[in-house]
């Protein structure tokens, strides 16, 4: 069974999960971009609890702006704030410095358009998580879905299902509480090689359709 999903940014668990049950996945990369989803933002686990990370774009005049044509903007030095913040987030967990290495030139090399960007994140974490997924992108907007299942409501970061994941151990777990659904990141670093079996067992809440 193939899936679609929108790329988003340092992926969150619920992307993986589906991910990783399916293996067959079409990236939607013609649709238009919107504001407050996952196409350019974050979660992961700072010390003071939950922490948004936000790629900043450059804004057009244009009401609508196709994915796939949306720049970057590198005005502030967000990679480096980024990077920053997963390195206070992060080094003390079980797995920073196994995964550091792979992770940290997605910090700093400048890429133009977020979803190449996102693609480009896409690929190193699989990297890392040693996950075998066969992708496809469209090369038009799927309105209708009808030979896949549709997991492009993942995106929405406002409107976002809570999903009943298992808890494991987090840095600051103890401080504050297990937060579900952070950034695969997130489950990486303190997972490591178990990150995968994790993913595999799951159970993603849909929505009624």
């Amino acid at each position: 069974m193939s899936i679609i999903l929108h790329p988003t940014y340092l992926s969150n668990i619920a992307h993986f999960v589906a991910m990783a049950k399916f293996g067959d996945v079409t990236f939607e990369i013609d649709d238009n971009f919107l504001k407050q989803t996952y196409r350019n933002r974050t979660y992961i686990y700072g010390a003071n609890g939950l922490l948004s990370l936000n790629v900043p774009v450059v804004h057009s005049q244009k009401n609508r702006l196709k994915y796939r044509d949306v720049k970057v903007s590198h005005d502030t030095k967000w990679q480096s704030l980024h990077w920053k913040s997963l390195l206070s987030a992060y080094r003390t967990s079980p797995f920073f410095e196994y995964y550091e290495d792979e992770l940290r030139p997605l910090f700093q090399t400048k890429t133009d358009y977020i979803l190449d960007f996102n693609l480009k994140c896409f690929e190193t974490i699989c990297d890392c998580l040693q996950l075998e997924v066969n992708v496809t992108k469209t090369e038009n907007y799927i309105k209708t879905v009808e030979d896949k299942t549709d997991y492009r409501f993942l995106v929405n970061a406002k409107k976002e299902l809570p999903q009943n994941f298992e808890s494991y151990t987090q840095v600051f777990s103890n401080k504050h509480r297990f937060i579900s659904n952070l950034s695969i990141l997130d489950l990486l670093f303190n997972e490591g090689p178990n990150a995968l079996n994790y993913l595999e067992s799951q159970t993603l809440i849909i929505p009624n359709l």
